[in-house]
C-alpha cells in the first residue's frame, strides 16, 4: 500500500527548453533529503503533455537511475489512447519503476465501462502496481466509485487512486467501498488533512516540490493521529496551497522553485510565465513564510 507524501515533481527545462537533467537530479535529492516517501515524474506537474515520447521515457529513466532505490518511483504513464498507455507503462516497468500513475483518458470522454476496460487493460499488461488518477477538472470525466471499486476488486495490481475530484464525500465513499489495502491519496494539498482524517493514506503533492519537509511533517502527524500538530502545519502551509494555484499548475510552483535556485523559470507553450501581479503575490507569500 502506498502511504505518505509522494512529490509530483516538476520537469525542469534549460533556457533553450531542453530537459534540464542536472536540475532534475538536484530536485530529486532535495525532495528525498526533505523526507518524502516517493517521487512521481511525468505527471501534470511535470508538464507531461508537452514532453515528446522519447523525453517522457528519458525523464522516467533518469528518475529511476538517480533515485537508485532510495524511495519508490511512481511514473505517470497515462494517455487517452489505451495502446499508448500500455506502451508507456510497459516501458516504465522495464526501466524499474515501483508503480505507475494512470490519468483518466482525456478529451474523448469514455463511458464508465470504457474507463473500466481501459484501466484493466493497462493493469493486465504489467506486473507492477497501478494507481488511477481521477481528475475530472482536467480530463472531463469522473471515475465513479462503482467503477473504481470494480477495478480494485477485479485487478490485483490496481493498488490505489490519486483523488483530485475535490469531492471529499466521493473520497470517503471510495475508502468505504474499496479493499482495506487500497491506497486513497489526495491530489490536492489543501484537502490532504481532511482526507487522512477520513481514512485516506496521504498525498501526491505539488507543494512538496518546495517544502518536502513541511509536507512530510503534516502527513506523518496526521497518519499518526496527532491532529493538533497536523492542523498547525496545515494552517501554516495554507497560503502556499492557495498561491500555487493562482494560475494553472505547474506555473506557480515552477516560479517558486526558480526563486529558490532549484530550476529555471522555463515552460513550454502553451504554458507560460506568471503575470507580473501574480509574481508579486507569490513572492509576498514566500517572504511571509520565510521561503524566499
Amino acid at each position: 500500500m502506498f502511504r505518505g507524501v509522494f512529490t509530483a515533481i516538476v520537469t525542469p527545462f534549460t533556457e533553450d527548453e531542453r530537459v534540464d537533467e542536472e536540475s532534475m537530479r538536484r530536485l530529486i535529492d532535495f525532495n528525498i533529503a526533505g523526507g518524502v516517501t516517493g517521487i512521481v515524474p511525468c505527471g501534470t506537474t511535470g508538464e507531461s503533455p508537452t514532453l515528446s515520447h522519447p523525453e517522457h521515457e528519458r525523464v522516467i529513466e533518469l528518475t529511476v537511475e538517480h533515485v537508485n532505490g532510495r524511495v519508490p518511483v511512481i511514473a505517470g504513464t497515462g494517455s487517452n489512447c489505451t495502446r499508448e498507455a500500455i506502451r508507456l507503462t510497459q516501458h516504465a516497468e522495464e526501466v524499474g519503476v515501483d508503480g505507475v500513475l494512470l490519468v483518466n483518458p482525456y478529451y474523448n470522454k469514455p463511458t464508465q465501462e470504457g474507463l473500466y476496460r481501459h484501466f484493466r487493460a493497462i493493469a493486465e499488461s504489467v506486473d507492477i502496481p497501478c494507481i488511477v488518477y481521477n481528475i475530472q477538472g482536467r480530463t472531463g470525466i469522473n471515475v465513479e466509485t462503482e467503477t473504481l471499486a470494480r477495478l480494485a476488486n477485479d485487478c490485483a495490481n490496481i493498488a490505489g487512486v490519486k483523488e483530485a475530484s475535490g469531492d471529499i464525500e466521493q473520497m470517503r465513499d471510495v475508502i468505504d467501498r474499496c479493499p482495506g489495502d487500497f491506497s486513497v491519496l489526495s491530489g490536492d494539498d489543501n484537502i490532504t488533512l481532511e482526507l487522512i482524517r477520513s481514512g485516506g493514506d496521504g498525498v501526491i503533492s505539488v507543494a512538496s516540490n518546495l517544502v518536502p519537509d513541511r509536507m512530510t511533517a503534516l502527513v506523518q502527524a496526521a497518519l499518526a493521529g496527532d491532529y493538533e500538530t497536523a492542523e498547525a502545519v496545515d494552517e501554516e502551509l495554507a497560503p502556499l496551497f492557495e498561491a500555487q494555484f493562482v494560475e494553472t499548475n505547474p506555473i506557480p510552483i515552477k516560479y517558486m522553485l526558480s526563486l529558490r535556485g532549484l530550476c529555471h523559470e522555463v515552460y513550454r507553450l502553451p504554458m507560460c510565465e506568471l503575470r507580473p501581479e501574480n509574481k508579486a503575490r507569490v513572492r509576498q507569500v514566500l517572504e511571509t513564510m520565510g521561503l524566499h
